[in-house]
């Protein structure tokens, strides 16, 4: 299990991001415990208002749990770990929301809890490091980076595992630059005299978040940002390289994976909508049969001076006892439909991500050689320019040469 957590504030917009269905296939709402209200956006607004009568800027606590991508978790796989979590962190009966998120075939969970001790009216202070480095994974990228990797059409796994390893391989700042431009990349310092990487589309990556590497850790091995070129003088370097061979090039890479992604984009959208229409089917059945059964339940207890008898002589206790048994394993067996249904989409999903895969790789393939051929005519144009200067000044200085009349 990866865990991701961090103290935050900004109670309305994360309760928007934990029921987006837009970038997420299926968004389910798991528990909403010791709150007033029955939604996450209401759970939310209520630890804002009790926070405000603390000085407490950062009330809830946020973690992510990412099973392997190989694992299909229950509910329980998820649930052990948050009790686990609420141990070491104290957040234990603390008001909880726990929300489950499905995409490309892949299920994990976000849950949030009050750090605001309502008795005592104080935050609770989380414990350092609670969640063990083994299992952090340099890999992951934040929501920030998604977006930027998303609205450049680029793979963000790809792209952060392309960062640290140029990171890892690189000794000093001229090792990282010549492997940074073997990519397609160039080394500039940002607009806050930090590092940055700018790719052939003028699109720029803070290597202290693509690395996952801290600013004074960047210092150390790469010297001063100052002395690099910023960014703005980058860009005009790189467009200077593109030729319109190169532009045609890349232009043809990016038509051929819109008309690949095409049909699939249209298959994951019918399945997304028939597994939804499956769930809403399922639980509407579910909630049929559970008002039939309690129908039934009721109709054993006895009413009257039947009834009057039989708490006397302790059947009515018996029956009792038998429905809240009937309760507990009814409760059980629709639970346990629920997540055969799902584990069967999830594998249905699973089979159609990796024809996905095979496409989004195949592209992300041909965008690294791209990414080589970039460097590859910068060098080009660099040697013509330097051809040019270098006759140029051969003119100048022959001219320079010639006897005035």
């Amino acid at each position: 299990m990866i865990l991701e957590g961090n103290q935050r504030g900004g109670a309305r917009q994360l309760a928007r991001h934990l029921m987006n269905r837009d970038d997420n296939e299926h968004v389910e709402v798991h528990e909403i415990s010791s709150f007033m209200s029955d939604s996450v956006m209401g759970a939310f607004d209520e630890i804002h208002a009790v926070s405000r009568g603390t000085k407490c800027r950062q009330f809830m606590f946020s973690v992510s749990l990412n099973p392997p991508q190989d694992v299909i978790a229950p509910p329980e796989y998820f649930e052990k770990a948050i009790a686990q979590i609420e141990e070491r962190t104290g957040l234990s009966g603390q008001p909880r929301v726990i929300v489950f998120h499905e995409k490309e075939g892949r299920r994990h969970a976000h849950a949030v809890w009050s750090r605001i001790d309502a008795n005592e009216m104080k935050a609770i202070n989380l414990p350092q490091g609670f969640i063990d480095k083994q299992y952090r994974n340099p890999l992951n990228f934040t929501r920030a980076e998604w977006q930027q990797a998303k609205r450049t059409q680029d793979d963000p796994r790809m792209l952060k595992q392309l960062f640290r390893q140029v990171w890892e391989q690189a000794d000093n700042q001229q090792s990282f630059q010549a492997a940074l431009k073997d990519h397609g990349f160039w080394l500039a310092r940002g607009d806050r005299r930090g590092f940055v990487a700018v790719d052939y589309k003028g699109e720029v990556y803070s290597l202290s978040r693509w690395t996952s590497v801290k600013s004074k850790e960047l210092k150390q091995r790469l010297s001063e940002p100052e002395r690099l070129p910023d960014v703005q003088q980058v860009k005009i370097v790189i467009s200077q390289s593109m030729t319109d061979v190169l532009k045609q090039h890349i232009d043809t890479v990016y038509q051929q994976r819109k008309k690949d992604y095409a049909p699939l984009k249209r298959t994951i959208h019918t399945m997304k909508t028939q597994h939804r229409d499956q769930r809403d089917a399922l639980e509407q059945q579910q909630q049929m049969r559970w008002q039939q059964e309690e129908q039934q339940r009721i109709a054993r207890l006895p009413r009257g001076l039947s009834g009057i008898w039989q708490r006397i002589t302790g059947k009515y206790r018996a029956i009792k006892q038998q429905n809240q048994q009937e309760v507990q394993d009814n409760d059980n067996r629709d639970r346990d439909e629920r997540q055969a249904l799902i584990n069967r989409q999830l594998q249905e999903r699973q089979r159609l991500q990796e024809r996905v895969t095979e496409v989004r790789e195949r592209y992300h393939h041909d965008m690294l050689v791209l990414r080589k051929e970039v460097r590859h005519y910068h060098e080009v144009g660099e040697q013509a320019l330097r051809h040019v200067q270098s006759e140029d000044h051969v003119h100048r200085h022959a001219h320079s040469m010639e006897p005035r009349l």
